[in-house]
């Protein structure tokens, strides 16, 4: 536990971290891959280069700073950000080198303001707060080992089909190598990939949505092919799998994780929507809630800017016909001559009024905006925030922008 003196000292620092929080991120990423550069086997670089990490981490020291004097006010978060150390395969060793380089990086930035004083109270709460991730990390180890079908670290999987969804998205089914057989998951949840694609450096890894309900002998990860625009490059995983990739490869898989997950000890209604491939956790829900919970109403609202670059439409379609709780609607933003949808142009509140019931429990998962404008439209109906469920593709950001 930490004295009331190193509490004082840390509250005393969150208005200089509310101004230099993500410089003084930015200062530890770079001294970390500088003196440790094996750790770029582990971290994803897009999402260095994009500024998103250096963002999420500066926003974790300032929620950690103001919760100082009650950690369990942070206890979700840390959670949630263990789940994806497990799937990345962070040790406990690693955090050491994490504290030394964050203490590094805020005397660098801080200069003179950074006393002894100051920096002896966040090495003391540092390691307060580590404690706590490595000690909910090594509990999510051993579930992830002891599960029936599980394993600890990466295990081979092999691609036993590639099926293509659209002109951007595939689907690859990923079948255990040794045959044996794997951990169910939670809808919602997903996998987490290792790979070294030819000429780079490190290894890449990213977490990919399980796209069908547990209980198959295999996993269905279905991939977006992100394609350079707007200055921004190509992604190095996705081209990987769309181009390299196919039935036969071997790829290194961890084992599920993930907390965006269906709630399945209700019944109230339920609505789904997604935006592009943010259908991913969805199609899991939906299989699953149509195998589980065929009574309880559903409705799935799906965007795309197209038909053409509308994943998975005819399986949907399949499901409708089939269970009569299940109602669906499609929006494009930019239909083309020969698609049919149900709204053109973007969701908005008044159309959502229409086709949903405010009492549902709601789950979306999309781009950025596309979120941040469902999650305000949701707030200004008054649906209470205990039933809105959302999942960033990366490092978790704020909607409320």
């Amino acid at each position: 536990m930490l004295d009331q003196r190193t509490i004082e000292i840390i509250k005393s620092t969150v208005p200089v971290l509310q101004v230099h929080g993500k410089t003084i991120t930015t200062a530890f990423y770079g001294m970390l891959f500088e003196n440790h550069p094996e750790l770029l086997n582990i971290f994803n670089h897009a999402n260095q280069r994009q500024g998103k990490q250096q963002t999420a981490l500066a926003n974790a020291v300032l929620a950690a700073a103001v919760n100082i004097d009650q950690l369990g006010n942070i206890l979700p978060v840390v959670k949630q950000i263990a789940e994806k150390h497990r799937a990345l395969g962070v040790l406990p060793e690693h955090y050491p080198i994490v504290g030394e380089t964050l203490l590094a990086a805020i005397a660098q930035v801080l200069g003179d303001a950074a006393t002894p004083e100051i920096l002896n109270a966040w090495a003391e709460a540092y390691g307060v707060i580590a404690d706590a991730f490595i000690g909910v990390e090594v509990e999510k180890y051993r579930e992830a080992a002891e599960a029936p079908g599980g394993w600890s670290g990466f295990r081979n999987f092999v691609v036993s089909q590639k099926i293509k969804e659209s002109e951007l998205i595939t689907s690859f089914y990923l079948s255990p190598q040794d045959g044996g057989a794997i951990s169910s998951y939670l809808p919602g949840q997903y996998i987490t990939l290792r790979v070294q694609p030819e000429g780079e450096k490190y290894t890449h890894i990213r977490h990919y949505s399980l796209s069908t309900a547990s209980g198959q002998p295999y996993y269905r990860i279905t991939v977006k092919r992100e394609d350079e625009a707007d200055n921004k490059p190509a992604g190095v995983v996705s081209t990987y799998l769309h181009e390299e990739v196919n039935v036969g490869t071997v790829l290194e898989v961890s084992a599920p994780a993930g907390d965006f997950t269906l709630d399945r000890s209700i019944d109230i209604p339920v609505v789904l929507i997604s935006g592009g491939v943010g259908l991913t956790p969805m199609v899991s829900m939906l299989e699953t809630l149509a195998a589980e919970q065929p009574q309880r109403e559903v409705t799935y609202i799906h965007a795309a800017i197209n038909g053409k670059l509308h994943a998975m439409k005819g399986l949907i379609e399949e499901l409708e016909q089939c269970h009569p709780h299940l109602t669906s609607y499609v929006c494009y933003e930019s239909p083309n001559e020969e698609d049919l949808c149900h709204k053109s142009g973007y969701i908005d509140l008044p159309w959502l009024q229409g086709v949903v019931d405010q009492q549902a429990d709601f789950y979306f998962c999309g781009p950025t905006p596309f979120m941040s404008a469902i999650f305000k439209a949701l707030l200004e109906w008054k649906v209470p925030a205990e039933r809105i469920h959302f999942e960033f593709f990366g490092p978790a950001g704020s909607l409320e922008d």
